[in-house]
């Protein structure tokens, strides 16, 4: 595709700042100059989503930001940046995300054996006739992500692979539904008690004098997470607006007019059988999530099985949450998934054993852009960490504490958006910053729960705007859209949120009362967006 001239000068001017830091970096290495823990350690990531956004190329950019964090982590040395990037980022990222990769190939086998059976398709025809606008079917999607609380992989795949036949009989932009579907996975999931993110919470307040138990300083945190609420707040106004700004609204726009939804084509868009069901599609979900949730407080421990020598949490559902891995417990609900879904198929007589044997390589091939991105994501995070960004927020964070206690709030939030951007993670985000919180405010007092929610909502939201989350690249695999489109579609729309709570938290921090404070977010959500619909109107005039 022929690049335009300002993206061309737009390359060229990133290519010529990124050789003079280069530069001044080998001048700084040769004199001893340690990079980790400064603020050196965001170069790569930074690097990565600037030429991915003007590039519109995800591969060849995130290899080039964990080529940059090599060189820096070894000070430029051949040889050891060469060991660098392939065994302490390839080989450690597929080692770490084996599992993740493992059910994403599962969930693609799935979706391939509902399309082959019939049940997407017969799903299409239901909702064409029982959901009449265009709206419905985007609230439809909001809702679907609402009630999918329980993990944010699990509900990005799924309600991509249920919304699609939906979504698209609308003429619904592939880059809207990733944004919805984006929008609702971690937000949801960060304030839903029973979910793998509230697990990891209580995990990193175990132990913290906080005044409060773990799940206690969740739940009281749960009103004051204003960038999740208002998110919802968000998708709700702009769907029934009808309004669109920014590239989304491009991308609408060639949906509704040219009927170019910006789907990738992966071949499993054929033609099912014409006998399938709606219940052929509804019925392999509910089998999904109900083998995964067994699967995840199966590992946790919740059957007397303690898969990790620690704890025994028999017959504690929340206790085994907190001690299960998704990256064991998916794989071990999802394949349990397929073997009976299969079975289910094969009974109903809509599709033969070799039919079914096809869907395996099909659903693996659907599945490689979203493994091969999320194996060059986690391989920079492999390189972020070995230049300690940690510390370095740390630093910034303990700095701040001194003279702006009652702005604490929202200096934590823009903190902690600023590292899960860079480093593409809400749980090693809120993990490295909630002892600093915790630390910073004193036990028991409101000011530490806002400060908390802060955090967590500081780590949602830059996890949401993040190239290199994985939660951003699961939405863009479960619309089966580009990624950098998905990217550069939602950005706009979740950086509109977050400068709203950036505003409420300051609020916060000295009208300490969780409803005043969300009712002005809301007020703001609101406003913002009818002098946003103003000023493009004005502008298309």
């Amino acid at each position: 595709m022929k690049q335009s001239p300002a993206r061309r000068i737009s390359l060229i001017a990133v290519a010529v700042v990124l050789v003079a830091l280069l530069v001044v970096a080998i001048v700084l290495a040769n004199q001893g100059y340690e990079f980790a823990a400064t603020v050196w350690a965001l170069l790569p990531p930074v690097i990565a989503i600037v030429l991915a956004l003007i590039t519109k190329e995800a591969y060849s950019s995130l290899f080039i930001g964990v080529l940059v964090g090599a060189l820096f982590s070894t000070k430029f040395k051949p040889v050891d940046t060469l060991d660098m990037v392939i065994n302490d980022g390839f080989v450690s990222a597929i080692e770490g995300s084996a599992g993740i990769f493992l059910f994403l190939v599962l969930l693609g086998i799935i979706v391939a054996l509902v399309n082959v059976s019939g049940g997407s398709a017969a799903f299409g025809r239901w909702a064409e006739k029982n959901i009449k606008s265009r709206a419905g079917a985007m609230l439809a999607t909001f809702v679907l992500g609402i009630l999918i609380f329980i993990d944010d992989y699990f509900n990005c795949l799924t309600v991509g692979s249920v919304m699609q036949p939906v979504t698209d009989g609308h003429k619904i932009s592939r880059a809207k539904l990733a944004y919805i579907i984006d929008a609702t996975a971690a937000p949801v999931c960060m304030i839903a008690p029973v979910s793998s993110w509230a697990a990891a919470v209580t995990i990193a307040t175990d132990g913290l004098d906080t005044g409060f138990s773990g799940i206690g300083l969740f739940l009281r945190a749960i009103p004051y997470n204003f960038y999740s609420l208002l998110t919802f707040v968000f998708i709700i106004a702009i769907v029934l607006m009808k309004f669109d700004y920014g590239p989304m609204k491009l991308h609408e726009m060639n949906a509704q007019l040219n009927g170019n939804l910006g789907a990738l084509e992966d071949g499993s868009n054929e033609a099912g059988n014409p006998k399938g069901r709606v219940i052929d599609l509804i019925l392999p979900v509910v089998i999904l999530i109900i083998t995964c949730v067994i699967g995840m407080v199966y590992v946790g421990g919740f059957f007397g099985v303690d898969a990790w020598g620690g704890t025994d949490f028999a017959g504690d559902f929340i206790g085994a949450f907190g001690n299960t891995d998704v990256y064991i417990g998916l794989p071990w609900g999802g394949i349990i998934a397929l073997i009976l879904i299969m079975a289910y198929f094969l009974a109903r007589g809509v599709i033969t054993l070799r039919g079914a044997m096809e869907c395996i390589p099909k659903g693996f091939v659907a599945m490689v852009p979203p493994i091969t991105i999320l194996t060059l994501a986690v391989s920079l995070k492999n390189m972020i960490n070995s230049l300690s960004a940690d510390l370095f927020f740390e630093s910034i964070m303990t700095g701040a504490a001194a003279g702006l206690y009652s702005m604490l709030p929202a200096v934590i939030f823009i903190a902690a958006c600023v590292l899960a951007f860079a480093s593409g993670t809400s749980w090693g985000t809120f993990s490295i910053l909630i002892p600093i919180v915790a630390a910073i405010f004193e036990p028991g007092s409101t000011l530490l729960i806002i400060g908390v929610s802060a955090c967590l909502a500081g780590a949602v939201c830059g996890d949401h705007c993040s190239p290199i989350s994985d939660t951003t690249i699961m939405a863009s695999a479960g619309a089966k859209v580009d990624h950098v489109n998905h990217v550069s579609t939602q950005l706009p729309y979740a950086i509109t949120v977050a400068a709203i709570s950036f505003v409420t938290f300051i609020i916060s921090g000295f009208i300490q009362s969780w409803v005043v404070c969300l009712l002005i977010g809301a007020a703001l959500t609101v406003a913002t967006l009818f002098v946003i619909r103003a000023i493009t109107n004005k502008k298309a005039a």
